[in-house]
């Protein structure tokens, strides 16, 4: 069976999340959050762990580079990189509780006053009634569904720019579904509907078929990197300029410490950076918050029920809702989570 007969949901891992705590000697502890438990949580547990412990939790410039060596020789992108992910922010947050003062300080201090954010979701769902100025649509049709489907992503576009008017940026996001051909078709059908960027249209490490895309359609701002990991494929797209925006995501490419490498590399090379889901947890609010290379926060989870308030949809209590289109980080201390380790083991499987 071909890939293009399976939906994204087809698609998923049939792990949940995990969450890594770190403790310091004096019972300080501090969290971080990625998906794919059962595996992760045999890299954190099983290799990790005896690594780290003992080491100075202060030290994640060590810890991070530990894990990066740790894992070359099975490969640390891909489960590996989301093991280093959880860990890394696990101990950023526990370094910020230490020192008493928000992990946005320990990254250089707030860089601006407050993050504008954007809605990714069905623009059906009203986002931009939410006090949103910006939607990211997900394409619904791929290439296997001919000319019939490339019509009906066009009209969906065209439908939604219509809803919005001229004045709410628009996004699409492909979700790595697509191929050369079809991006260059549908980048060229899309053009009146004046499009900010198009999204994740390639498979992650076809880096071949990148470099091409963006030689038949340079006027397409293009986005792409939630399924990039480690900085290296980061450091190749910003030399080769085969992307505008780049997308990591804090809980997947390895941390805190790996994006912060990426926005250095994104600014050296006159790019920006979003980080993928930024706005759903405090590790990205609070990096946006102080990276200049971060000018916007994406908000991707507890968009879409209409009539529902934002401060409802918060999964981790302590992280701040948007509100009308902005978010300001918490000033607590680590990244702010108003969690106990009692309220964790009570959603431990």
């Amino acid at each position: 069976m071909g890939y293009s007969e399976f939906s994204k949901a087809d698609w998923g891992a049939p792990w949940g999340r995990t969450a890594c705590v770190v403790t310091a000697e004096d019972g300080t502890w501090g969290l971080g959050i990625t998906t794919n438990s059962a595996p992760v949580n045999s890299i954190i547990n099983d290799q990790f762990a005896p690594i780290l412990v003992g080491q100075n939790c202060m030290a994640t410039e060590k810890a991070w580079d530990m894990m990066q060596r740790a894992t070359t020789a099975y490969g640390n992108v891909g489960l590996a990189s989301y093991a280093i992910s959880a860990v890394d922010n696990a101990l950023w947050d526990l370094k910020g509780k230490l020192l008493g003062r928000p992990v946005y300080e320990l990254l250089g201090g707030p860089q601006k006053d407050k993050i504008f954010c954007y809605a990714s979701n069905t623009a059906s769902t009203g986002s931009w009634r939410l006090g949103f100025k910006a939607v990211k649509l997900f394409l619904p049709h791929g290439p296997n569904e001919g000319i019939e489907g490339l019509n009906k992503n066009v009209e969906l576009v065209a439908r939604t720019r219509e809803q919005i008017g001229d004045d709410v940026e628009l996004m699409l996001d492909a979700w790595i579904s697509l191929n050369t051909e079809y991006v260059v078709r549908l980048s060229e059908a899309l053009k009146p509907y004046r499009l900010k960027w198009l999204e994740d249209y390639l498979p992650p490490y076809d880096m071949d078929s990148y470099i091409k895309v963006r030689q038949r359609i340079p006027h397409q701002i293009l986005a792409t990197g939630e399924h990039w990991h480690t900085i290296h494929p980061f450091a190749l797209a910003a030399g080769q300029g085969i992307v505008d925006i780049m997308q990591p995501d804090v809980a997947w490419v390895g941390g805190i410490t790996a994006i912060v490498r990426i926005c250095h590399i994104a600014e050296a090379h006159g790019l920006t950076v979003i980080a993928h889901g930024g706005m759903n947890y405090p590790y990205g609010q609070h990096l946006s918050h102080a990276m200049p290379a971060i000018a916007w926060g994406e908000r991707s989870e507890g968009v879409s029920p209409p009539g529902v308030p934002l401060e409802e949809m918060i999964v981790l209590p302590g992280t701040p809702a948007i509100k009308d289109g902005y978010l300001t980080p918490s000033d607590a201390p680590g990244f702010g989570f108003e969690i106990t380790t009692d309220w964790l083991e009570s959603r431990a499987v």
